[in-house]
């Protein structure tokens, strides 16, 4: 048993190949992006969250592990992805050397992940769900067909900007968001994130900060 890195990670075969099937599946059904650049910067933001919170450098590389594999499970079907990618993935870091207490906590915030069924149960499955939830931008829409557009293809061809920082002293999570109001108007966000957006909020009062939203300019949350 040895210390598995973030970069173990991304260099293991089997988790490139599920990485390359989930994101065959999620583009087969429709879905925005959930591949290679999606968890790439989760993984970069669950960790800096939890870097910028203080904790400690084990906890950040885990949550940066957590952030690469937690959509793994598309790879077997998108309903109740965050279980068995839970699942796939300590069977994974465990097969790679983890110790078994270590990827039990990956397990616990990646089956956590999804607003359906999970809620921040640890610090990495907060930071997890604050990166995941966040990631909403036109880089992400593999349609490109603007005619064909559904509502989430809209609500991320029209985010141009989306950034999310936390600050310790001020004790604040805050999403920043820049919207092209000329592709879909601001309430279209809410009425499909409503949902994240509370699963953000309770993410943020586990890490003990206050979730804030800004969007154009203006605090929302």
């Amino acid at each position: 048993m040895g210390s598995i890195s973030i970069e173990d990670v991304k260099k293991s075969e089997e988790v490139k190949i599920f990485l390359e099937i989930a994101e065959r599946q999620m583009e087969a059904m429709g879905y925005t992006e959930h591949s290679f650049r999606h968890v790439g910067l989760v993984s970069e933001t669950a960790g800096n969250i939890l870097k910028a919170l203080e904790y400690p450098e084990r906890e950040v590389e885990l949550a940066k592990i957590a952030g690469y594999l937690h959509d793994i499970g598309n790879a077997v079907n998108r309903v109740d992805h965050a279980h068995s990618g839970a699942v796939l993935a300590y069977n994974i870091l465990t097969k790679m050397g983890m110790e078994p207490r270590e990827a039990a906590e990956i397990m616990l915030a990646i089956g956590n992940h999804d607003e359906g069924s999970g809620t921040a149960v640890n610090s990495i499955s907060a930071a997890l769900i604050l990166a995941d939830k966040s990631d909403v931008h036109r880089s992400r829409v593999k349609n490109r067909d603007f005619a064909t557009f559904d509502i989430h293809d809209r609500v991320n061809y029209a985010v141009e900007k989306s950034v999310i920082t936390v600050d310790k002293n001020k004790k604040t999570a805050l999403l920043e968001l820049n919207i092209d109001t000329r592709i879909c108007p601001v309430i279209d966000y809410f009425e499909i994130f409503l949902a994240r957006m509370t699963m953000n909020r309770r993410a943020a009062d586990y890490l003990g900060l206050n979730f804030h939203l800004v969007i154009n300019g203006s605090y929302l949350l």
